[in-house]
């Protein structure tokens, strides 16, 4: 079922647009919480609650495209629940994401900090579409989507190494295009 249809039963407030929507991005949704969180039924518990956001969102808002809204809302209720875990412990997966990229980017704390947090993204995503589909795939898939170093190895059949030195050069890359804007750490 196309996303306009989807849209359509969430306005006519009918369930089956969350059975459609499950049925459709489910498994991309539970993979980016399951990737933050590295627990299934807290990933469970981030999409159902992603989709009830989404309920109470749809109408007035007709987000385009679906995916990437519904990623997102996903995304923020697996970081809720990732900050909340690890007030005790750490994530291996997650916070080696983050640890590649902190050499990249600065930390946003005040006011001031996330106007220039929001400068930052602007960069990001000009810088993002420079890169060839293939390393912004991968970019993305890392660093948005939290994949493993071995999931992307094997998502774009390549060594574990190979990925590592790719991403090392789009983060080089991103780093060198940050600075040219200004903003260093």
């Amino acid at each position: 079922m196309d996303d306009d249809r989807i849209i359509e039963l969430f306005f006519a407030r009918s369930e089956q647009a969350v059975t459609e929507l499950d049925r459709k991005y489910g498994t991309v949704c539970r993979r980016t919480a399951e990737n933050i969180l590295n627990d299934r039924r807290d990933a469970e518990e981030c999409v159902n609650d992603a989709y009830l956001a989404l309920w109470n969102t749809v109408p007035p808002l007709r987000p385009a495209p679906l995916l990437s809204y519904l990623c997102r809302i996903v995304r923020n209720q697996a970081l809720k629940r990732y900050h909340a875990n690890t007030a005790r412990k750490r994530n291996s997966v997650y916070d080696a994401a983050l640890e590649e990229l902190a050499e990249c980017i600065p930390a946003a704390g005040s006011p001031q900090e996330a106007a220039e947090a929001k400068e930052v993204a602007g960069v990001i995503n000009a810088f993002l579409e420079t890169l060839d589909p293939g390393s912004r795939i991968l970019f993305v898939r890392r660093f948005w989507h939290a994949d493993s170093i071995g999931e992307l190895a094997e998502l774009f059949h390549l060594s574990r190494h190979a990925v590592s030195v790719r991403l090392s050069r789009i983060r080089k890359a991103l780093r060198k295009s940050l600075e040219e804007e200004g903003i260093t750490l």
